[in-house]
């Protein structure tokens, strides 16, 4: 569901630009908002959220999914955790979907999908591994590693019940906005992906803002 925010950027409290195939790890306290902005269009923003004071509380595809009956989320839906908990609520969207069951690129998958000498190309499973070892404060560790959101990246369910990786839906300037339930960690790869076309195979930057209220 399509949603406008009334959310005005030069109020944000943070403002950070990650570029294409870079992370971003920081904490959102129950009540703030976050805001994750498509800078360029059709990029994916492979994205994880930890309960802030326990991180094997974690986002939960399963108890999302089946809280919601739906396979998408977008405006209205709740994110769920893997004690079937509320954690976030995606409170403003303009782009209309995005994707909680295509995981993440790694060095595995890239080599099953693609070819043995894509097994070394950058992914976001690295992002996310250099993000911790960068931030031992956060107390994140590669036991965490669980469910992601893929937000603005399009993958249909096929009728034969499979996924396929499609051009994305989403355009310059489209977002996707989340008020913090809980205390959550938050940690982004901006996905450098170049084999197939969840980003148009050009991986640009994306932007994340944070509102108090």
């Amino acid at each position: 569901m399509l949603t406008e925010s009334v959310r005005r950027p030069d109020e944000a409290h943070s403002r950070t630009t990650v570029p294409a195939g870079d992370y971003y790890l920081g904490r959102v306290n129950a009540g703030q908002t976050l805001r994750i902005l498509d800078i360029e269009g059709n990029q994916a923003a492979d994205t994880l959220f930890f309960s802030a004071d326990d991180s094997a509380e974690r986002y939960s595809a399963t108890d999302t999914l089946r809280e919601q009956g739906n396979v998408y989320l977008s405006a209205g839906s709740i994110l769920r955790s893997s004690r079937n908990r509320p954690m976030l609520e995606i409170v403003a969207d303009t782009c209309g979907r995005h994707d909680t069951l295509g995981g993440a690129c790694a060095s595995e998958s890239n080599t099953v999908r693609y070819d043995l000498e894509k097994r070394c190309m950058h992914s976001c499973r690295d992002s996310w591994m250099l993000a911790i070892a960068e931030h031992p404060e956060f107390g994140l560790h590669k036991r965490d590693i669980g469910h992601n959101i893929n937000f603005f990246m399009n993958v249909p369910v096929t009728a034969a019940g499979g996924l396929t990786f499609e051009d994305g839906i989403s355009a310059p300037g489209k977002y996707v906005e989340l008020t913090a339930l809980m205390d959550v960690l938050v940690l982004i790869s901006n996905c450098p992906q170049l084999n197939n076309p969840c980003n148009g195979f050009n991986p640009t930057p994306v932007e994340v803002l944070v509102w108090d209220h």
